[in-house]
């Protein structure tokens, strides 16, 4: 193995194992979450950088199936009769009738939102369906890696600061090398997504562009 993966400081670090041991995981890039049009609130320039970081992680994804490196999909499915309580109390609904809450949640399952957006797994790629903000918590997906022999994980999707940085700081926690694609990703606020990278490289994942990973995986 003499590959090596260099971060956005400019550091240049060995790959933590062979490429046949690494995995692409593509979180949440759902419609309620990508799809600039149903997010209106946006400032012009974020809604750029949501739609850059969802045709990135296309680009990512393709490099991925391209260099046989395995590409593994987690989707928020949100099941509409059994609410997130902490997180609509968290939010202020919790006084609010169902049929509306049910309407501004995200991700609902069998709705629009919860589908694909700007890119979808082919045919044989797994999918993890998680009801939180880590793809870990709930699901099989540790179980899953560590089946294909997974060692280090490369994380793309959406959003930065929310379920991008829950699933990577979960998956270093399990014992994953774990790697964040930086233009890959993206928050709805610019501030925030730099913030997170930043925490992140420190604690939990080296943060590299989307073009080193997939040289790093070539």
């Amino acid at each position: 193995m003499t590959g090596r993966l260099t971060d956005v400081s400019g550091r240049s670090l060995p790959l933590p194992a062979p490429r046949e041991e690494a995995a692409l995981l593509v979180v949440d890039v759902q419609r309620d979450f990508a799809d600039t049009g149903r997010l209106p609130w946006l400032a012009d320039s974020d809604r750029a950088r949501v739609t850059a970081a969802v045709g990135r992680t296309a680009e990512l994804v393709r490099s991925a199936r391209s260099a046989g490196v395995r590409v593994v999909w987690a989707a928020l499915e949100q099941d509409p009769d059994q609410p997130w309580a902490s997180s609509l109390w968290l939010r202020g609904l919790t006084q609010v009738p169902r049929e509306d809450r049910l309407a501004r949640e995200p991700c609902v399952a069998g709705t629009s939102g919860a589908e694909w957006f700007g890119v979808a797994p082919a045919p044989g790629e797994e999918v993890v369906v998680k009801r939180r903000y880590s793809a870990f918590h709930g699901t099989d997906l540790a179980e899953l890696l560590r089946g294909h022999g997974v060692t280090w994980l490369t994380v793309c999707g959406l959003t930065t600061d929310c379920c991008v940085d829950a699933t990577v700081r979960d998956g270093f926690q399990l014992g994953l090398r774990t790697v964040v694609a930086a233009d890959a990703t993206a928050a709805y606020e610019e501030g925030q997504h730099a913030h997170t990278l930043r925490v992140l490289s420190r604690i939990a994942a080296v943060v590299a562009t989307a073009e080193e990973v997939a040289a790093a995986w070539g």
